[in-house]
């Protein structure tokens, strides 16, 4: 496809910034909603880091990569860190912005085990601790306990500007 062509796909595609909504989860959209970004935090926390390995895996074109590559690097989820100086060639590191993106990612793909893969999970965790195959779960950083949606009430926070309506307000 020519770039005239996927910059004009790109127009077509804008979407709407978030970043006047106060919303927590508009602000993550903000950063990493654009199509691609979080398959490409997906992969660097799969250990992906070099471009060629996120073109050959992704198979995005290399504008769209590298378009996508540099807003994650000016939003702080990924440094760019040079791995040669002849040529001058770069790897892309989460940092901590985007390693706290983790249970993000671990919460759609349950989501995508549960409800869009018919053949059983494309992927597995084995916990490094135990060294057993198992799932991550939220749970209650009080006591301890698993929840659910339905086990926890939202109350405004202190950052909250309007009130919050139906079940929770």
């Amino acid at each position: 496809m020519s770039c005239v062509i996927e910059r004009a796909i790109f127009a077509r595609m804008e979407r709407k910034s978030f970043v006047d909504m106060h919303c927590s989860v508009a602000q993550c959209l903000e950063v990493v909603g654009e199509w691609w970004s979080i398959l490409i935090v997906r992969d660097a926390l799969l250990g992906v880091s070099r471009f060629d390995h996120f073109h050959r895996r992704l198979g995005i074109s290399r504008n769209i990569l590298a378009h996508r590559l540099d807003r994650l690097v000016e939003t702080g989820v990924m440094a760019r860190v040079p791995y040669s100086e002849r040529p001058l060639r770069f790897e892309y590191q989460l940092t901590e912005k985007g390693t706290d993106l983790w249970p993000v990612l671990t919460a759609m793909r349950q989501w995508g085990d549960r409800h869009a893969a018919p053949d059983g999970p494309p992927l597995l965790l084995r916990h490094v601790g135990c060294g057993k195959v198992a799932e991550p779960v939220l749970t209650c950083s009080s006591c301890g306990e698993s929840v659910g949606a339905d086990a926890m009430d939202p109350l405004p926070g202190p950052g909250a500007v309007e009130p919050l309506v139906g079940r929770f307000g």
